[in-house]
């Protein structure tokens, strides 16, 4: 009975380590990342991540089928924080433009660490040959909108909708190619420089759309509230 018990002690200690201990995909991204911040996003092999965790490549192509598909994976890292942060309790008592403001800035702090390596992917992503990677980078760009757009609780309808995602599309990109350069610390430049695009696209979403917008389901503003954020960036 106590060799039993033991037994089943060792098994569900077993399982409880596993749960707490990091993914292979994700060692492969930590120790991916490290290699390349030691020599370069360029000269990064994937069977230096292997030799480096002990693995064969077969264990890497289970999870990565080309080196590119880690930076998808690291991508992917910076949604779910984005995500999750707008999951705290007072996110949703934010107006709407300081939502995007700190989601878009939540989603860069999480790549921040690498800053550099980051450059070397997305510039690596835009040498003259590699348009399947262009392509697949834009759609990349147009999902994380997507979700900055679900987190923020954007709900305008069509065609406001299309509009609105094409200007968060041009203030994504022009930030994070500012972010890419910003050796300020914590970013506070880049931090100013995305809190003046929001505020020119709050201007203009005033100036083209006020009063246009019905309200569609979703949580809504306190009356007093109401007339000042309707179809804004507010």
């Amino acid at each position: 009975m106590a060799g039993g018990l033991s037994r089943v002690s060792r098994h569900l200690y077993e399982i409880n380590y596993e749960m707490t201990q990091p993914s292979l995909v994700d060692r492969i991204v930590d120790t991916a990342l490290v290699i390349a911040a030691r020599k370069s996003w360029e000269q990064l092999r994937l069977h230096d991540v292997a030799a480096e965790l002990g693995v064969g490549l077969n264990d890497i192509r289970l999870h990565f089928r080309e080196k590119e598909e880690i930076v998808d994976a690291w991508f992917d890292r910076a949604d779910a924080a984005m995500l999750a942060e707008a999951e705290r309790p007072d996110f949703l008592s934010l107006a709407a433009e300081r939502r995007l403001h700190r989601l878009l800035m939540t989603w860069l702090a999480t790549l921040a660490p690498y800053r550099h390596v980051t450059r070397q992917m997305i510039l690596g992503k835009l040498e003259p040959g590699h348009l399947h990677y262009q392509i697949a980078g834009a759609m990349r760009v147009s999902r994380t909108v997507q979700w900055l757009r679900e987190a923020a609780q954007r709900d305008a309808p069509l065609p406001w909708r299309a509009i609105e995602e094409t200007g968060l599309t041009v203030v994504f990109l022009a930030t994070f190619f500012y972010w890419m350069y910003d050796e300020s610390e914590q970013s506070r430049r880049t931090a100013a420089f995305l809190e003046r695009r929001l505020a020119s696209c709050a201007r203009l979403w005033r100036i083209l759309y006020e009063g246009r917008l019905p309200w569609s389901a979703g949580p809504q503003p306190a009356a007093g509230e109401r007339t000042a954020n309707r179809g804004d960036l507010q």
